[in-house]
Order: C-alpha cells, then sequence, then structure tokens
C-alpha cells in the first residue's frame, strides 16, 4: 500500500509541472488519423507518411536524448520514437509521462533497423495523466475476485479477458443473424413489468412514483411475447436483461441475458431444430470444429442431440419409477436421495429438486430432456397421447441447462386453470410460482394460434464456446457478495 501511495504522490508531481508548463493534461479531443493496427497492416501504403495516432503509454525506454515508448488503443500497440533534436524544448514533457498515460502523437511512419514498425514522433500530446499505478501486465490482477471487482483494470492486464468480450459481442451477434434469416422480427418488451410471469423465481420489486404502483423487473419476456404473437406477428425474438432475485454462483448472476423467441404454427420439436440449427452454426463459425471443449472434457455435436425422457432418465439414475408415484411417496424418496425439499409444495417441483441434484451433473453430452410434470409447466401444452406430462424440454450441455422450450399452451380456459393452481400455491408461500395474469389471459380469449417458444441463457452459452469457469467471466460487471 505504502508503494502504492509514493507512485501516486510521484504521479501527482508530474501532473502538477504539466499544468505550471500550462499543458492541460484533461484536454478535450485528440484528431488521430490511423488506428495501431491501421500502421501494420497498411504499412506499405503509409511508410514515410505523417500520422496521428491515440493510446495508453503500456512501456518507456529511455536512452537520453531519446525515448521509446510503446502505445496501446483497443486494436494493437505500436512503437514510437522520440528525440530531442526533433522536439527540441517539447521533450522535457517526455520525462513527465507514466505507465498508464493516454498520449496522442503525430509524426512519420518507419520501420526500424530491426523491422519494428514505429513513429518518428514530431508532435506530441497529453491526453489523460495516470495516477495510479497499472496492475504489472503478468503478474498483476490475476485474483479472480479483482478481475471482476475492477474490470478496467482486468482489460488492461489481461489481453484474454478482452478478447472473451470481444467475442462475446461476435456471438450475440451471429445469434441474431440467424434469427434475422429465419424470418424472425426482433422487439423489445417492457422492463418494468406491473406483474411478473414466464417463469418460476422471485422479482425485483421498485416502486413507480407518477403511477403510485408496484412494478417488478422482469424474469422473463414471455407473457409480452405471446401477446404479439396474437397481434398476429408469427415470428418474434427479444435478446436483453431478466432479472432474478435468486442466489449467485459460477452458473447464475440475478442480472442476466437471455435470448426468447415464438413462432406461430410450431411446436417444441421445431425448437429442438432451431437449437441444434443454431449450435451447428455458432460451432462453425466460433469453434472450428463439431467438437467443443469445456473446462477439461470433449463432447461431440457429430451425431446431434441426443433425446431423453425426463421420467426415463430419473429412472434410469436413481433406480426409482417415479411416474404413478403419489406426492408422499416422492417426497419419502427425496428424503432417502438426501435431497432437501423444504418449502416444495408439488410433486413436480420435489423431482425437479431431485433432478437437479443427481441427473443434471451428468448430462455432459448434447441433451434434450423432454416431457417435464405439468405442474411445473403451467405454460406448456400437455403432452400427445400421455397424461401428467408436458411438451417442454430443456437443452443441457457439460451438466448445464442452457435454455427451456414449450409447446406453448394456446387454450385460454385451460392456462386460467393453471393460473388458478398457481395462485393456490402462492397461498401456501411458494413464491416461485407464475401469477395469475387478467391481461394476458384476455389476450389469448382472442386466439392465440398454435405457437412453440425457445428461451436460451446468452451468458451460460458464451461462457460454454468460450471455455470460460464462470458466467462471471463473460459478464463485464457481475453482482459479487
Amino acid at each position: 500500500m505504502d508503494e502504492t501511495l509514493d507512485q501516486v504522490k510521484f504521479r501527482k508531481g508530474h501532473l502538477d509541472e504539466l499544468k505550471k508548463r500550462g499543458i492541460n493534461p484533461y484536454p478535450y479531443k485528440f484528431e488521430r488519423t490511423h488506428t495501431t493496427e491501421d500502421l501494420k497492416t497498411k504499412f506499405d501504403s503509409l511508410e514515410n507518411k505523417d500520422v496521428s495516432v491515440a493510446g495508453r503509454v503500456m512501456r518507456i525506454r529511455s536512452h537520453g536524448k531519446s525515448t521509446f515508448l510503446d502505445i496501446q488503443d483497443a486494436f494493437d500497440f505500436v512503437q514510437i520514437y522520440l528525440n530531442k533534436d526533433t522536439l527540441s524544448e517539447d521533450y522535457e514533457v517526455v520525462g513527465l509521462l507514466d505507465i498508464g498515460d493516454f498520449i496522442g502523437v503525430k509524426g512519420k511512419l518507419m520501420k526500424t533497423r530491426t523491422g519494428e514498425v514505429t513513429i518518428l514522433v514530431e508532435g506530441m500530446t497529453v491526453l489523460a495523466k495516470s495516477l495510479h499505478p497499472l496492475p504489472e501486465k503478468w503478474h498483476g490482477l490475476s485474483d479472480r475476485e479483482d478481475r471482476y471487482r475492477k474490470r478496467y483494470l482486468d482489460l488492461i492486464a489481461n489481453e484474454e479477458s478482452g478478447e472473451v468480450f470481444k467475442k462475446r459481442t461476435l456471438i450475440i451477434q451471429e445469434i441474431r443473424n440467424f434469427l434475422n434469416e429465419r424470418g424472425f422480427v426482433e422487439v423489445e418488451t417492457p422492463i418494468l413489468q406491473p406483474q411478473y410471469g414466464g417463469g418460476f423465481a422471485k422479482p425485483f420489486k421498485t416502486y413507480q412514483e407518477s403511477l403510485k404502483k408496484d412494478l417488478f423487473l422482469r424474469i422473463a419476456y414471455e407473457l409480452y411475447l405471446k401477446r404479439l404473437i396474437i397481434g398476429g406477428m408469427e415470428k418474434v425474438y427479444e435478446i436483453g436483461k431478466d432479472f432474478r432475485n435468486e442466489s449467485v454462483d459460477r452458473s447464475h448472476n440475478p442480472e442476466f441475458t437471455m435470448l426468447e423467441l415464438y413462432q406461430a404454427y410450431a411446436d417444441y420439436y421445431d425448437m429442438m431444430e432451431i437449437v441444434e440449427a443454431l449450435f451447428e452454426r455458432l460451432m462453425i463459425r466460433f469453434v472450428g470444429s463439431k467438437e467443443l471443449e469445456y473446462q477439461g472434457e470433449k463432447v461431440s455435436f457429430e451425431k446431434g442431440w441426443q433425446r431423453l425422457s425426463y421420467y426415463w432418465v430419473l429412472q434410469e439414475k436413481t433406480g426409482i419409477d417415479f411416474k404413478g408415484l403419489s406426492f408422499s411417496e416422492i417426497k419419502k424418496q427425496a428424503k432417502k436421495l438426501n435431497i432437501d425439499i423444504d418449502g416444495l409444495y408439488t410433486s413436480g417441483k420435489v423431482l425437479d429438486a431431485i433432478f437437479s441434484e443427481v441427473v443434471e451433473p451428468t448430462i455432459d453430452k448434447p441433451t434434450f430432456i423432454m416431457d417435464y410434470p405439468k405442474d411445473i409447466s403451467p405454460l406448456a401444452k400437455d403432452k400427445r397421447d400421455e397424461e401428467g406430462v408436458v411438451e417442454r424440454f430443456e437443452p443441457f450441455l457439460f451438466g448445464m441447462e442452457i435454455g427451456n422450450a414449450y409447446s406453448e399452451l394456446n387454450d385460454p380456459i385451460e392456462q386460467r386453470k393453471r393460473f388458478e393452481g398457481q395462485s393456490k400455491l402462492r397461498e401456501k408461500g411458494d413464491l416461485e410460482t407464475e401469477s395469475l395474469d387478467e391481461d394476458f389471459l384476455t389476450a389469448m380469449s382472442y386466439g392465440m394460434p398454435p405457437t412453440g417458444g425457445l428461451g436460451l441463457g446468452i451468458d451460460r452459452i458464451i461462457m460454454i464456446l468460450l471455455n470460460q469457469p464462470s458466467i462471471r467471466d463473460v459478464i463485464l460487471f457481475p453482482q459479487l457478495k
């Protein structure tokens, strides 16, 4: 700490000296003609021509009347050469520079005897004085908590972090391209909602002063996107933020990015095709192979995604045939398996607790788990020719659920019954239930076509594609304890 304070004091001395010389260390603007990347990729056409670039000073090497600096912008770095003969009295300002300062330079582009692309500086402008020392390039800011809390320093010190977030942008862009090419229309729905719905989660609550009413940060887009299907928009999607007042761990963040899409005249089989096609495209673009490695494990997409029944895989992993068992019998089996079921009021929720603990971590291959219990899927259609389950699937990769999809329930009378059943659970104390949304039911009563719906967790998909150990590594500013 004392060393850092000494550094700050030393740098403030340089700041004061710049001001004494009449130099504004924080000017408004700098006109640059090229990026550092341009200088290297277009060197043949720029050699011996005037260029101006700007960036952060990352290295200083002084040799009496000459100094070499490396400056870095968002694209690359370039060496610049300053000497007293060229700069005259302005050369004294070079001695007031510190690593981390932003500067702009103008001069001729050349190569040194060793072949290094270099700018022979004819003029220099201090653009921002750095008062704190940067973390050491290879040894500083290696602690992950510090990297998350001070992402700005992480991006400076760890080049790979910057690459992750550039690729994140490209992945989301590619998802948009994929959907747009299929005729989907991107839309925006409210983040602040008078009634939350579309998932089992605790919401964040706020209060709108002008309207004098409570509002909630959305937990899903589902009920609003379905309103658009009802209104005649046959293919819609939204990529945006959802908010859930839940745990924080390697695969959960209270604020996260979701894709939801809805397609009229489709069912959950069509949604499976979309997931398979989307992943095939992302794999080609960002992995370059049909084999994906994540945290030391490899899986192949060569044969596509396997499809397993929810009840079948539960029995396969536990040795228990849960289908047809009473609620009390299911609870007994859960206790034998040491599953915490406090506050769970339905068979489906107890089964899902067992599934999460016993089954989920074992699903390594690309897998669709299909046909979930009806009581934990109040927005999905009953499965054709099978009682007690609905046409719902969740895609899994490397023991992690990455999405959710239904053949969407479009019968307003049945939907009301399902909502009323959820309301009774809420009265018992289960706060993670669907609320009864009268406006949505009214909308459904005007007629909703058969529809397939799909939600995918963008952060988790990026985390897996880029082989990052935690969701925090692909969210620029994650929530931390």
